[in-house]
């Protein structure tokens, strides 16, 4: 179990990183920033997160950056940039590794009908559960839910939270087009068993069993809207069912920390009456 005064330290990091993403990473400062010395942070952050800052860092902004290829109309050379890259050459390199694509043809996939069609993804119908949950709130866009998840993993893991039975959701409230970015609402969750007590950063919050249909989505987490939009536009009209008041859920199958993004497996839950 993670002792609460380190679990305090790397809540710090994670908060500093998120608010200075557009940073240069400056090693010692960050150790700074958790009151730890420069030798022993390294070990610490990546022995409880999984991975070193500076593949945090890169995972972040490369995530931001595909964000803004799907979403935007931002020139590519200035995406790069805000990524921390030197030349859109070097964006284009570490971009392509990791998302299967380079930038541009990744931004223009996102808007072709075909591939939009291509995407249309296997419905299963499934019933949950009450699911018990620690889980942290997050406001803004979507994309950065992120920065929860992150405080959230280092709050269960460092409490043993997390084991092989172990569920991860998201919980999304609020239609990205219909309701401005700042007011977005949703939560990060970790399935716990009923009863457990939790303390700040977490809190308590029962994700609605009943009847949904689930989507496997398979890629980036910045491609999920597109996902979303044949769900709600395209298949849900033409199913019969209808929708639920419950708010839509994602189910996190794999971890982003140690697979490319074009493996990262997303299980939308689409909620229905019934």
């Amino acid at each position: 179990m993670l002792d609460n005064s380190y679990e305090a330290r790397l809540l710090r990091v994670i908060d500093y990183l998120w608010a200075n993403l557009d940073a240069p990473l400056d090693l010692d400062h960050l150790a700074g920033v958790a009151a730890f010395s420069p030798y022993h942070f390294h070990r610490i952050y990546r022995g409880a997160t999984g991975e070193t800052v500076a593949e945090t860092v890169r995972r972040l902004r490369l995530h931001r950056a595909a964000g803004a290829l799907v979403q935007s109309d931002q020139p590519i050379s200035e995406i790069a940039n805000r990524a921390g890259y030197g030349s859109q050459a070097a964006f284009t390199r570490s971009f392509s590794a990791d998302y299967g694509l380079p930038p541009a043809l990744y931004r223009r996939r996102s808007v072709d009908p075909a591939l939009k069609e291509s995407q249309m993804l296997p419905i299963d119908y499934v019933t949950l559960p009450d699911l018990p949950c620690a889980a942290v709130p997050h406001r803004g866009s979507y994309l950065e839910i992120g920065k929860a998840f992150e405080t959230l993993t280092v709050y269960a893991a460092g409490r043993g939270l997390i084991g092989p039975e172990t569920r991860m959701f998201g919980v999304y409230h609020d239609d990205p087009s219909a309701v401005p970015v700042g007011d977005l609402r949703s939560e990060a969750c970790v399935t716990v068993p009923p009863g457990t007590a939790l303390d700040s950063p977490a809190q308590p919050l029962t994700i609605a069993g009943g009847r949904y249909a689930a989507a496997l989505h398979v890629g980036p987490y910045a491609e999920l809207e597109h996902a979303y939009q044949w769900l709600f536009g395209t298949w849900l009209p033409e199913s019969g069912q209808e929708p639920d008041d419950r708010p839509a859920l994602e189910e996190y199958l794999n971890d982003p920390r140690t697979l490319p993004p074009t493996e990262w497996k997303t299980l939308i839950y689409v909620p229905l009456k019934g």
